[in-house]
C-alpha cells in the first residue's frame, strides 16, 4: 500500500468499511472523484460480515406489500450475479408446505409475483414440488409431502466488501482501516458557501490524530448514522433508525443435498437453513430489538433455542444448544417505520442530504442485496451537489476476479494443474475468494510458503496482508475466509502468530 499524504483535500470522505461504505467508495472513484474511505475497525467487521449471506428479493417482504423493494432487490440479484460469480451464486430454496400457518394458495401467488416483478435471465422459476419424492424431503420429519421451490443467490458477504474496497482503490481511492474519524466541522475558503469543505479529524489505532479536507462527506456508519449526522449538524435528521439484532448459528450439516430451506416458524417468522462451509449447515436469523452497543453484539441462549427448536419442527435431526459450533449476530441498521413488529420493519434504505455548510450525505437502513443501487443513487447525490458529471458504470464492469465468461472451473483446473499437492478443496476455495485473480496470486509460482494451517499457505497470507488489508487471525480466518470454521485452537494460533511477525500494517 501506498503512504497516506493527509494533506490533501479529497473530493470525497466515506466514513464507514461496510457493505454501503466500500460499495460508495468503489462507484466514486470510478467516476473520477478524489476519494478516502475510513472505517474504525477492519472491513465488513460488523454487519456486513453477520448476514444471512444471500442476495435475494426478499420472499417474505411480500407479505408486506413492499413490491417496490422486492422489484429492486431482485433486478439487482441478476445485475450481481452477472458482476461477481465468483463469490456470489445461484441457490435453490425449498419451502415446506405448513397448513396451519400460510395456505398454499398464498405461497403460489408470492411466489407468481416473485417470479415476474423483475425480469429474470439467470435463474429458473419457482415450482411445486413432492416432498416425498424431491432430495429435500429426506430430512424432514414425517407429514411435509408437499413444499415449493425458487430460486435467490448465495453471496460471501464479508469477500464482497473488500472487493469492493479494492477496486475502490484501484480507482484511485485511498482505503484506511483501523482508524476511527472522530469529528467533521465545516470549513469555508472564502466565506462563499459553494466553496466550503469538511475538516475531519481522524485518529488511528496508534492513537495518533490526523486532519484531512473533504469537499463532501457520506456517513455511511450503519448503526451509528443517526448520531454521526446530529453531530456534524444542527439539526437532527429527518430519518430514524431501528436497530434489530439478527443471530444465526451453525451445526454440522443436516443434509446431503444441495438445496436451501426457507422454513416458516409458528410466530410467522422466516427461519432459512442454508448448505454452509461444506460441513455445515447455517440456521437463521432472529428479528430482536436491540439498544445496546453495535460494537458489542452476541448471541443469546433464548436466540439458539429459538433457532434449534424452529429446525426440530422440521429435520429428524434433533438440534439441542450444545450442537452449535459457531454462531454470529449483527445489528441491523433499520429505517424506522414505525412497525409494532420488528419482522416487519422495513429493508430499503432513504438518502438524506445536506448541502449547506457542505455537502453531508447520510445513508439511512438497506440491505446488502441492494448496496449498489444504493451507492450508485448516493454518488449521484453528492456529485450533483459538487458540480460534477459522470456515468454510471458499475451495473456491468466485474468486481476484481469476476471476469469468468466461462465460471469458475476452468481457473480451478488450471490451479490444480500447477499445484497437484494442494487439495481440491484448497483449489476450489482459491477459485471462489479470489476469481479470475487466484491465477495470478498462486500460479505464477510453485512455492506456496509453508502451510501454516490446513489449506492456509504463506503466499496467500502475504497477499491478503499486503493487498486486501488483513491484520489479524479473524480477519483472515473468518473474514477474508471462512477457515475458522474447519481449524482447531493450535492451527489458529498459529496463524495468529505468523501474522504478529510477518504481516505488516498498510
Amino acid at each position: 500500500m501506498t503512504a497516506v499524504t493527509y494533506s490533501n483535500i479529497f473530493d470525497l470522505l466515506v466514513v464507514g468499511g461496510g457493505v454501503n461504505g466500500a460499495g460508495i467508495a468503489r462507484d466514486a472513484g470510478g467516476r473520477g472523484l478524489r476519494v478516502m474511505l475510513v472505517e474504525q475497525d477492519d472491513l465488513a467487521s460488523h454487519t456486513s460480515s453477520a448476514s444471512t449471506k444471500l442476495i435475494h428479493g426478499g420472499l417474505r417482504y411480500l407479505e408486506f406489500m413492499e413490491f417496490g423493494l422486492v422489484r429492486k432487490a431482485l433486478i439487482e440479484r441478476e445485475v450481481l450475479l452477472g458482476i461477481a460469480p465468483h463469490i456470489i451464486s445461484p441457490l435453490r430454496f425449498v419451502m415446506p408446505h405448513e397448513p396451519s400457518l400460510r395456505p398454499a394458495w398464498m405461497i403460489r401467488i408470492g411466489l407468481f409475483l416473485y417470479d415476474h416483478l423483475a425480469r429474470r435471465r439467470k435463474l429458473e422459476g419457482s415450482r411445486g414440488i413432492d416432498l416425498r419424492r424431491h432430495p429435500s424431503g429426506i430430512p424432514l420429519r414425517d407429514g411435509f409431502d408437499r413444499g415449493f421451490e425458487y430460486s435467490d443467490g448465495w453471496v460471501d458477504d464479508a469477500r464482497l466488501v473488500v472487493l469492493n474496497a479494492l477496486d475502490a482503490q484501484e480507482h484511485g481511492a485511498t482505503v484506511l482501516t483501523r482508524t476511527r474519524c472522530i469529528k467533521i466541522t465545516p470549513t469555508a475558503t472564502t466565506g462563499s458557501a459553494e466553496q466550503a469543505f469538511w475538516t475531519a479529524s481522524l485518529r488511528d489505532e496508534a492513537g495518533k490524530e490526523h486532519v484531512v479536507r473533504a469537499r463532501a462527506v457520506v456517513n455511511a456508519t450503519g448503526p451509528w448514522a443517526a448520531g454521526f449526522h446530529d453531530a456534524a449538524t444542527p439539526g437532527r435528521s429527518k430519518h430514524g433508525l431501528r436497530l434489530i439484532k439478527g443471530s444465526h448459528i451453525v451445526v454440522r450439516k443436516l443434509f446431503d443435498h444441495p438445496y436451501a430451506y426457507i422454513l416458516q416458524a409458528a410466530d410467522r417468522r422466516i427461519v432459512f437453513a442454508i448448505p454452509y462451509e461444506r460441513d455445515f449447515t447455517m440456521i437463521g436469523t432472529t428479528d430482536i430489538e436491540y439498544h445496546g452497543d453495535p460494537r458489542v453484539v452476541a448471541i443469546d441462549p433464548e436466540e439458539t433455542a429459538y433457532l434449534c427448536a424452529q429446525s426440530n419442527r422440521y429435520f429428524k435431526t434433533t438440534l439441542t444448544p450444545s450442537d452449535v459450533l459457531s454462531s454470529w449476530s449483527g445489528v441491523r441498521p433499520l429505517l424506522e417505520d414505525e412497525s409494532a413488529d420488528a419482522r416487519a420493519v422495513t429493508r430499503d434504505y432513504a438518502l438524506e442530504l445536506e448541502k449547506a455548510p457542505a455537502p453531508l450525505l447520510s445513508v439511512f437502513g438497506g440491505k446488502i442485496t441492494t448496496y449498489r443501487v444504493l451507492a450508485e443513487e448516493a454518488v449521484d447525490l453528492v456529485s450533483s451537489s459538487l458540480g460534477e458529471t459522470a456515468r454510471r458504470w458499475t451495473d456491468s464492469r466485474p468486481l476484481p476476479g469476476g471476469d469468468l465468461p466461462d465460471g469458475v472451473e476452468p481457473i480451478e483446473q488450471r490451479l490444480s494443474d500447477v499445484h497437484p499437492e494442494v487439495s481440491r478443496n484448497t483449489i476450489r476455495r482459491w477459485a471462489r475468494a479470489y476469481g479470475s485473480r487466484a491465477l495470478d496470486i498462486f500460479s505464477r509460482s510453485n512455492d506456496l510458503g509453508a502451510e501454516i494451517a490446513p489449506g492456509l499457505y504463506e503466499s496467500e497470507l502475504h497477499y491478503l496482508c499486503q493487498n486486501e488489508w488483513a491484520r489479524t487471525a479473524d480477519d483472515v480466518l473468518w473474514r477474508r475466509s471462512k477457515l475458522g470454521l474447519h481449524l482447531d485452537a493450535q492451527s489458529t494460533q498459529r496463524v495468529a502468530d505468523w501474522l504478529k511477525t510477518h504481516g505488516r500494517p498498510q
